[in-house]
C-alpha cells in the first residue's frame, strides 16, 4: 500500500521534532503537524523562557552580594517589560530556527490541528494525509483547579505573559514549577506567598531537598502557608485578589495568583477513538517500553505518554524510536531509570536515582546514606549565607551509588557528570578514589565520610 509519508508526527514540540528529524536522517519521508509555535512547551512557555527568568533572578542576587566583594553597586531598578521583550524575541528566533531545521532535513511541516481520521490516516483542517506510522507527541498542558473564582488566577503559562512585575503574588502548588516561579518572583523583590497542601514543597523528591528549600525560602523572606489549600479565589478590590483556604484562612490581597497545581497530558480531541485507542484516567496514552501503543503502527512519546515530563526525556524517546524504526537498531528504546532532573529554584536542585525511602523499599537494610552540609565559599564574604546540602544513597557491601541529591549553588551544572557515574554503576569507592577539584562545592560529593 502506498502512503503519502512514512512517518507522521502530531505535535511540533521537542520530542516530535527530534523523532521526525532523526527519521528523515535515515531516509524516511516524515511530516510534522503543528498548529502553534514550534518547540512546544519547553521553548515557548517552559524551560527556555523559565531559564532566562532564572538567570535574571540570579543576577538580582549577585547584585545584592556584590557589596561583600567590595563593589559599590547602585541599582536604579529593573525593566521587566524590556526583559520580556528580549526574551520573546529570542524565542521567536528559536521558532524560526526549528522551522529552518525541518526544511534542511527534508521534513514536511503542515500547519493546523492534527487528528487521526482512521487507520493510517490523519486530517489537518480540511486536508487529509496518509502515513505508514503515526507518532503522537502532543505534550501536556497546565491545569486550573475546579473551585469558585479559579478563572481569576493565572496558570503557569500566564507567568510568561506578564507585562509588569506584580508587587505581590501567591503561588499555589508544591511541585517544581511552583518552587521555580516563587524563587524568581522573590529574587526580583515581589512579596511572594507559597501555598502548600502539605508541609513542604517537592513532596515527590528526596525529603531533604524540600525541607532545605523550605528553610531557605523562609530565611529569604518568603511567606509559606502549609497544610492548607485554596477553597476559593475572589476579587476584593480593583486589581486585588484574596485566597480563602479550606481551613478558613483569608490570604492576601495579592496582585496576582498563579496556579501551579499540575499538568495533564494533551490527549483530547485527537480522534483516538476512531482507532480504538483509549487514554488512561490521567490522560496519558498507554505505551510499552518501545513507545508502542496497543494499536499497530501508532506510537506516543513525551509528556502525552510519560510521567517523566522532561524535555530531554521526550527528545531521547523520539530519537530512539526512529533509531529502531528506520535506523536498523533493533531493541533500541529509552531506559526510564536514573533520569537526572534539575529544579531551577533558588538555590538550584539536582537529583538522580532513588530516594532513601525508595532504596530501602527495594534493598532493605543494605542501604547506607552519606550526607554533607556546608556554606559554599562564595558566601564567605556576603550577607546571604545560603547553605548547600548533599546526599549519596548507596546499596550493598560494594556501596553502589543509587541516588545523588544536591541542593545548593552549582547543583544544576554539577549533576550531569554525576548522573553518568550513577548510570554506569559507580560505587562509593569510585567516588572516594576520584581526586577532588578544590575549592568547589562538587568536591564534597567525592570526599564524604
Amino acid at each position: 500500500m502506498s502512503f503519502d509519508y512514512d512517518l507522521a508526527v502530531i505535535g511540533g514540540g521537542s520530542g516530535g521534532l527530534a523523532c521526525a528529524q532523526r527519521a528523515a536522517q535515515y531516509g524516511a519521508r516524515a511530516v510534522v503537524i503543528e498548529s502553534g509555535r514550534l518547540g512546544g512547551t519547553c521553548v515557548n512557555v517552559g524551560c527556555v523562557p523559565k531559564k532566562i527568568m532564572w538567570n535574571a533572578a540570579q543576577l538580582a542576587h549577585s547584585l545584592e552580594d556584590a557589596a561583600g566583594y567590595g563593589f559599590d553597586v547602585s541599582v536604579n531598578g529593573h525593566d521587566w517589560a524590556a526583559l520580556r521583550s528580549r526574551r520573546e524575541a529570542y524565542i521567536e528566533r528559536l521558532n524560526a530556527i526549528y522551522e529552518k531545521n525541518l526544511a534542511h532535513r527534508g521534513v514536511a511541516l503542515l500547519r493546523g490541528h492534527g487528528r487521526i481520521a482512521g487507520a493510517n490516516r490523519l486530517s489537518v483542517g480540511s486536508h487529509e494525509i496518509s502515513a505508514e506510522r503515526i507518532v503522537i507527541a502532543t505534550g501536556g498542558h497546565a491545569q486550573r483547579p475546579d473551585l469558585p473564582g479559579a478563572e481569576l488566577g493565572l496558570i503557569s503559562d500566564g507567568f510568561f505573559a506578564l507585562e509588569a512585575r506584580p508587587e505581590s503574588v501567591a503561588i499555589v502548588g508544591a511541585g517544581y514549577i511552583a518552587a521555580e516561579l516563587a524563587g524568581i518572583f522573590a529574587a526580583f523583590g515581589t512579596r511572594t506567598t507559597l501555598i502548600l497542601r502539605g508541609d513542604r514543597p517537592l513532596r515527590h523528591f528526596e525529603p531533604m531537598l524540600g525541607e532545605t528549600l523550605l528553610k531557605i525560602m523562609r530565611e529569604g523572606g518568603m511567606s509559606i502557608e502549609t497544610g492548607t489549600q485554596p477553597a476559593s479565589l475572589s476579587r476584593v478590590a480593583e486589581g486585588s485578589l484574596q485566597v480563602t483556604t479550606s481551613d478558613g484562612r483569608r490570604l492576601g490581597p495579592f496582585d496576582k495568583v498563579i496556579w501551579a497545581t499540575g499538568r495533564a497530558a494533551s490527549s483530547a480531541n485527537l480522534g483516538l477513538e476512531l482507532i480504538g485507542l483509549k487514554p488512561a484516567a490521567d490522560g496519558l496514552i498507554p505505551v510499552d517500553r518501545f513507545q508502542e501503543t496497543p494499536i499497530p503502527n501508532v506510537y506516543a512519546i513525551g509528556d502525552v505518554a510519560s510521567s517523566h515530563a522532561l524535555t530531554p526525556v521526550a527528545i531521547a524517546a523520539g530519537r530512539r524510536l526512529s533509531d529502531r524504526l528506520y535506523g536498523g537498531q533493533a531493541g533500541r528504546h529509552l531506559d526510564y531509570e536514573n533520569i537526572p532532573t534539575v529544579i531551577f529554584s533558588h538555590p538550584p536542585i539536582g537529583t538522580v536515582g532513588l530516594t532513601v525511602a525508595q532504596a530501602r523499599f527495594e534493598y532493605g537494610d543494605a542501604v547506607k546514606v552519606y550526607t554533607s552540609g556546608f556554606v559554599p565559599m562564595y558566601y564567605s564574604l556576603t550577607t546571604r549565607r545560603t547553605r548547600s546540602e548533599m546526599m549519596l544513597v548507596t546499596v550493598g557491601a560494594e556501596e553502589r551509588i543509587v541516588g545523588v541529591h544536591v541542593i545548593g549553588q552549582g547543583a544544576d551544572e554539577m549533576l550531569q557528570g554525576f548522573a553518568v557515574a550513577v548510570r554506569m554503576g559507580a560505587t562509593k569507592r569510585d567516588f572516594d578514589d576520584t581526586v577532588a577539584i578544590h575549592p568547589t562545592s562538587a568536591e564534597e560529593l567525592v570526599t564524604m565520610r
